[in-house]
C-alpha cells in the first residue's frame, strides 16, 4: 500500500522505519516545523524529519493542517492509507483522505489512557501492564474503533523510558501486522467501550511535584513514570531537585515528617514519606549534573533533619 506517515518524535521513528523495512511503500512524511532551540535559538527539526530525511523521503512542515494547499498537496499523493504516530489532533478534512482510513499507533490499552501522555499515567497509577492499540483516527482523541492490540507487563522497577523503548518496538511490529491486515481485507475494526475509558493528560509543572506526605509507593510510582523525562522534583534549600531513580526501603514505617531527610552519609539518602521511608538513588540538582546518589553525597553537604519540600 501507498502510505502517508505523520509523526514527531523519537518513539514515531521506530514505527517508520518498521514501515520502510515492510512491503508498504511511504510515499511522503508529515512532521511539525522546525522549532527554535537553545541560546541561539537555532532551529533543529523532528525525530520524525532527521529520519525521513535519511530514507530520502519527501518531507510536509505545514504550518496550519487546515490550510487548501496542504489538503491538496495529501490527495494529490493517493495514498491507500495515512498512519499516524504521535502526531497532532487531526481535522476531518484530513484523516478522511485516504479510502482505507487513517491508523493511529496509541501506547496503552484503549480505552485505558486516551490522551497525551500514557507510558507515564500507567506507571504513575502503578499499573502491571499496559501494551499497544491500533485504531481508526475519528474526530475525538483516541475514541476510534480498534485494529489491533497487544499487551506488556510493567516491572516493579521499570521507568517510563525503559517502556517507552518497549512500546515503540511492539508498536511498530504491531502496526506493519495492522496494515498487511487491512490490505488482506482481513481486520474488523471493533468499537471502543466508552464505559471502561480512562485519561492521560498531557503532564503539567504541578503533576510532577514530589509530595512527600502521600504513602511511599506512590511517590516511587511519580518518580519512575516521570524519569527520565519531564523528571518529578522537589526543593532542598529552594534549590530544585529532580529525583530520576529511587527504592522503597520501607513501606510502613512512620521515621519522620514528610520529607525529611533522615540519613544522607555513605550513600544513603533516606526521607521519609506518610507512611514509608525512600531511598533516593539518582538525582540532579537545580543547575548540576545528574549523577548517582553516593557521587553527590560526596560533593554536597546536605543536612539530616532537613526537609524536602
Amino acid at each position: 500500500m501507498k502510505i502517508v506517515f505523520l509523526g514527531t518524535p523519537e518513539f514515531a521513528v521506530v514505527s517508520l522505519k518498521a514501515i520502510l523495512a515492510s512491503r508498504h511503500e511511504v510515499v511522503a512524511v508529515v512532521t511539525p516545523p522546525d522549532k527554535p532551540k537553545g541560546r541561539g535559538l537555532k532551529l533543529h527539526p523532528s525525530a520524525v524529519k532527521r529520519a525521513a530525511l535519511e530514507a530520502g523521503l519527501p518531507v510536509y512542515q505545514p504550518e496550519r493542517l487546515k490550510d487548501d494547499s496542504f489538503i491538496e498537496q495529501l490527495q494529490a499523493l493517493k495514498a491507500d492509507v495515512f498512519v499516524v504516530v504521535a502526531f497532532k489532533i487531526l481535522p476531518r478534512e484530513i484523516f478522511t483522505i485516504p479510502p482505507l482510513g487513517t491508523v493511529n499507533l496509541h501506547a496503552s490499552l484503549l480505552p485505558r489512557y486516551r490522551g497525551a501522555a500514557p507510558i507515564n499515567w500507567a506507571i504513575i497509577n502503578g499499573d502491571t501492564e499496559t501494551g499497544v492499540t491500533t485504531m481508526l483516527i475519528d474526530e475525538k482523541v483516541d475514541t476510534g474503533q480498534i485494529l489491533l492490540q497487544e499487551s506488556t507487563p510493567i516491572g516493579p522497577e521499570m521507568t517510563a523510558g525503559e517502556l517507552h523503548d518497549i512500546l515503540a518496538q511492539q508498536g511498530a511490529e504491531l502496526l506493519v501486522k495492522t496494515l498487511d491486515l487491512l490490505e488482506a481485507g482481513k481486520i474488523e475494526p471493533k468499537q471502543q467501550d466508552d464505559a471502561q475509558a480512562s485519561r492521560a493528560p498531557k503532564l503539567n509543572k504541578e503533576m510532577m511535584k514530589i509530595r512527600f506526605n502521600q504513602p511511599v509507593q506512590k511517590v516511587y510510582n511519580l518518580i519512575r513514570g516521570l524519569s527520565p523525562y519531564p523528571g518529578a522534583f522537589c526543593y532542598y534549600e529552594q534549590l530544585q531537585m529532580k529525583i530520576y531513580r529511587s527504592t522503597i526501603k520501607n513501606e510502613a514505617k512512620e521515621a519522620g515528617k514528610p520529607g525529611q531527610i533522615l540519613t544522607a552519609r555513605k550513600g544513603q539518602f533516606l526521607v521519609a514519606c506518610h507512611p514509608g521511608v525512600l531511598q533516593i538513588e539518582e538525582l540532579q540538582l537545580q543547575g548540576k549534573k545528574r549523577i548517582p546518589v553516593d557521587a553527590f553525597l560526596n560533593g554536597f553537604h546536605v543536612k539530616e533533619g532537613a526537609c524536602l519540600t
